[in-house]
């Protein structure tokens, strides 16, 4: 049986994505308050992202409202399986994961980028790590 709070976000990612089939929330309880793991298609990691961060950003400020009727803190992960197509947008590119299991990208999806776009793609997993961590 889900809760709310992880049917309220299921719900809003599924009316953004293109497959809502292949959205996946998961609940935890850890010693920050109540963990909610989102893991979506490949392809629609940009737009639950959003440019810089936005999408994710607005999700956790509802997150966070919910948890104020509820008097929970709420965290919300945004997990990248890694195994989209070879072409993505920069921003498909940010994650917000942890370097561990399959959330980890091989080193080798980068091989096909230039530089310039390694330090883009770094910068905005760096922002969305520090947007993760503000107590707001």
């Amino acid at each position: 049986m889900s809760s709310i709070d992880q049917q309220f976000v299921e719900y809003i990612v599924k009316s953004l994505v293109g497959k809502p089939e292949d959205v996946i929330v998961e609940r935890r309880i850890d010693e920050k308050g109540v963990l909610l793991e989102l893991t979506v298609d490949p392809e629609d990691l940009g737009r639950v992202i959003g440019k810089r961060g936005a999408t994710a950003q607005s999700l956790r400020t509802l997150l966070r409202a919910l948890g104020t009727k509820n008097d929970a803190r709420y965290n919300l992960k945004i997990v990248d399986n890694g195994t989209g197509e070879e072409h993505r947008h920069d921003d498909d590119q940010a994650d917000d994961t942890e370097q561990s299991g399959p959330s980890v990208r091989n080193e080798g999806d980068t091989a096909n980028r230039s530089d310039d776009e390694d330090s883009r793609v770094n910068r905005t997993r760096r922002e969305l790590q520090e947007l993760d961590d503000l107590d707001v």
